[in-house]
């Protein structure tokens, strides 16, 4: 009886955590005349929702995967005993970990007007090269590789597949580029139109809902998982993976074909083992573009 009220507490306790969730407001200082700082307040995207706790505290139920969230209480028509409950929970555990790389594509020709001709420089195809044999030489049984459409990230994988036969790929618009949230603080060479925050910003948050999470309970083994995509989606994964506020996105950088390596355990706890790491190419291969 103990282990169950106990059990019933905690949801209690999950379930108004999730709903007090809420957005830390952020103060911008903007200039007055006078010397003063004017407050500027960055409000979520209507999209946001409750997504994300208050500063410092970690959501354990982040992707909405925490067993306990996933029985039912209250809908039960006989009292379980303790055995029967503990059977349930554990039925919703998970048991595999996911290991995440994130790869940004390589080296492009940014001048062209349409996508389809924003095609991999002769540096970017070397990177693409180099990228794959390093995936390659770690060794690891990768279960799959999810690319974006965008014709930079299909030549990346186009080239890094040839390094991991046997490996299926899989194509998706969720993960193509663009802007996933207003970025604080702001900066002046990039400013995209509010409307493209309002379109990507659902789409890649889409993305990271639908690809990052714990594994599912029926998972036996650990899985390593690829996906080729862009600077901003990555970015902005990291800090929602990591429960950092995802309007910091942009004080990250990262290089052309490099790797991002995220952990997520089987407790829904997430680590992030390399960001950006190129330390696999020589000096003159390295570029941002």
């Amino acid at each position: 009886m103990a282990f169950r009220q106990a059990l019933q507490l905690a949801a209690c306790g999950l379930a108004g955590g999730s709903a007090a969730v809420f957005f830390s407001a952020v103060a911008v200082g903007k200039p007055r005349a006078g010397g003063d700082a004017e407050l500027r307040v960055v409000e979520p995207p209507a999209w946001a929702g409750a997504a994300r706790p208050g500063p410092g505290v970690w959501d354990s139920n982040w992707d909405r995967r925490e067993p306990l969230s996933l029985v039912n209480l209250r809908k039960r028509n006989l009292e379980p005993g303790e055995e029967e409950l503990a059977s349930r929970l554990d039925h919703y555990k998970a048991k595999a970990t996911r290991h995440i790389f994130l790869i940004r594509h390589s080296q492009y020709h940014v001048d062209a007007s349409l996508e389809k001709d924003r095609t991999l420089t002769p540096l970017g195809r070397e990177q693409a090269e180099l990228t794959g044999l390093r995936l390659a030489s770690l060794g690891l049984k990768f279960n799959k590789i999810v690319h974006s459409s965008m014709t930079r990230a299909i030549e990346t994988t186009d080239i890094i597949s040839k390094h991991l036969p046997g490996v299926c790929r899989v194509s998706t618009d969720l993960l193509r580029e663009g802007a996933p949230i207003e970025p604080d603080p702001p900066v002046s060479h990039w400013k995209p139109e509010a409307v493209q925050y309002y379109e990507d910003g659902a789409r890649i948050e889409a993305a990271f809902r639908n690809y990052i999470h714990r594994a599912d309970a029926k998972q036996q083994e650990d899985s390593y998982e690829i996906f080729i995509c862009h600077a901003n989606v990555i970015r902005y994964i990291v800090c929602r993976a990591l429960q950092f506020p995802p309007e910091g996105w942009l004080r990250l950088s990262l290089n052309n074909g490099s790797i991002t390596h995220l952990v997520v355990r089987p407790d829904g706890r997430v680590a992030l083992r390399t960001l950006g790491d190129t330390g696999f190419m020589p000096p003159d291969k390295i570029s941002r573009s």
